[in-house]
């Protein structure tokens, strides 16, 4: 049943300090399971980006002074608002970005940690007090906020991306312009806008601008816009980070990744192939924490492998929103076609296919291949889709090896009865996560998450950095009277 309101406040709109009523071009949000049409939303034009950057600029000054329980109180509030509007937003995520019931309750139940997580910075200490070596000068680092912060955001997990951006961004006392990518404009920031204004946000503090390309590039290049939080493939992380390096100001960018499962020759196999498959198929692997690459130990590999080939055969593929399935579509005919392509290049050059590699319109079956290696295309490359490589390894040298080959170094896992030698191993792995006996999906609102080399600049998303992120440190003296000086 829709439970999407026909009534719908961001019905033919974008929200630019408040929903425009001026006319703009429209974009058709549509179900990516059944081509049905959910909804007529605006699509923002490159002017907006200068209207926007001008209303948040204004706003954000009284916002920054605001005192922080002020600050903390409308992040509660729209977490109590999320709550009591869960219904709708699940189905919104289900049905508009492809979502398998459990993958939007796990959204949902982070984005409530990270609004929470958000109210408790405001009152966090933010500063330190320096020595000084004038007599009398008081000398302290203070945190101020950025001012307006561009977040430009991806459509697999459309909610809690641009919550992880904005919430603390808004609590740190700063103004922000979103840009949801167009496949998931309402759950990716429409939705969010409405729940900041029934919050008592101020107006100005937040614009979501639906759009292209060419918003997303205003955006970047703007000079009121002193820092751009970007989740999204590397290659585009790569022109971002370069024009906002042009204006010299920050950038956050967490970007793709071909994330590895290394199995050891002790591993419980049974957890280990369970874990490996909700580490490709959650999601249909459109996770840039997914698990791209299983690193088998040679005495385990065949066993590994049928074990997460049977996985692979018993889930089913359908419609979430009204069926009860495992996986549901991939978002795009695009994507689903650089995802064949990458499994029937990898299949070409000597791999084997033990299950899947077939898709009937978006929907993709879960793929398991074996006797994969370097230089084969899903070896080599995201393939942001449900397609598990298995790779054979001798020895642990051969597996760090391994695993650190490729531009990537988003997440890892290890598996091992042995936890001390599993984090041996962790510690020569490149990457900015590593989770030992689990998989690669692992998020918590308050940890630090980013990757290295070619999935980020180091920046992490998380309460533990927010300070950092969102802020900058001002030095501050003070001397009661002012010094003499020989000039």
């Amino acid at each position: 049943m829709n439970t999407i309101r026909k009534d719908a406040v961001w019905h033919r709109r974008v929200y630019l300090s408040g929903w425009l009523e001026e006319s703009v071009d429209t974009i058709e949000v549509r179900e990516p399971a059944t081509g049905e049409l959910i909804d007529l939303v605006g699509i923002a034009r490159v002017t907006h980006v200068d209207d926007a950057a001008r209303v948040a600029t204004a706003a954000q000054r009284p916002w920054a002074e605001s005192a922080p329980n002020v600050r903390a109180s409308v992040l509660r509030r729209a977490a109590a608002l999320f709550e009591d509007r869960k219904s709708e937003i699940l189905s919104l995520l289900i049905r508009e970005s492809g979502s398998i019931r459990p993958k939007a309750e796990f959204e949902f139940t982070s984005v409530l940690a990270e609004l929470h997580e958000a109210a408790s910075l405001p009152t966090q200490a933010e500063g330190v007090l320096l020595p000084s070596g004038a007599p009398n000068r008081l000398s302290f680092a203070r945190r101020i906020p950025i001012g307006v912060v561009g977040a430009i955001t991806p459509w697999n997990l459309p909610l809690a991306l641009a919550v992880r951006c904005i919430a603390p961004a808004l609590a740190l006392g700063n103004a922000v312009i979103l840009k949801p990518d167009p496949k998931t404009p309402i759950s990716g920031g429409l939705f969010l806008a409405q729940v900041f204004q029934d919050a008592g946000l101020p107006a100005g503090l937040l614009s979501v601008l639906p759009g292209d390309a060419d918003i997303g590039d205003a955006l970047v290049r703007h000079p009121a816009i002193g820092m751009i939080s970007f989740t999204g493939s590397t290659g585009t992380g790569r022109v971002v980070g370069r024009i906002a390096g042009e204006s010299l100001k920050k950038v956050s960018l967490e970007l793709g990744g071909n994330n590895a499962l290394i199995v050891l020759d002790d591993a419980d196999l049974e957890r280990a192939s369970s874990a490996g498959a909700y580490g490709s198929f959650l999601h249909q692997g459109q996770v840039c924490v997914a698990i791209g690459r299983h690193f088998v130990h040679r005495k385990i590999a065949a066993q590994y492998a049928k074990l997460l080939t049977e996985r692979a055969k018993n889930l089913p593929v359908g419609d979430p929103f009204r069926q009860d399935v495992a996986l549901g579509p991939i978002i795009s005919q695009q994507q689903i076609e650089k995802i064949d392509h990458l499994v029937q290049r990898t299949t070409l050059a000597g791999a084997t296919l033990q299950v899947g590699g077939k898709y009937d319109r978006l929907f993709y079956q879960p793929t398991v291949l074996t006797e994969v290696a370097p230089g084969m295309a899903t070896f080599d490359h995201e393939v942001f889709g449900p397609v598990a490589s298995i790779t054979v390894f001798d020895d642990d040298d051969e597996a760090i090896h391994l695993a650190n080959l490729g531009e990537y170094g988003l997440s890892a896992a290890v598996q091992s009865q042995s936890v001390s030698r599993a984090m041996a191993l962790g510690r020569q792995i490149k990457a900015g996560m590593v989770h030992i006996n689990d998989q690669t999906i692992v998020y918590e609102a308050h940890a630090p998450f980013g990757g290295l080399k070619a999935s980020g600049n180091g920046s992490r998303y998380g309460s533990l950095t927010s300070h950092e992120e969102y802020t900058t440190l001002q030095w501050v003296t003070a001397n009661e009277v002012i010094p003499g000086y020989p000039f």
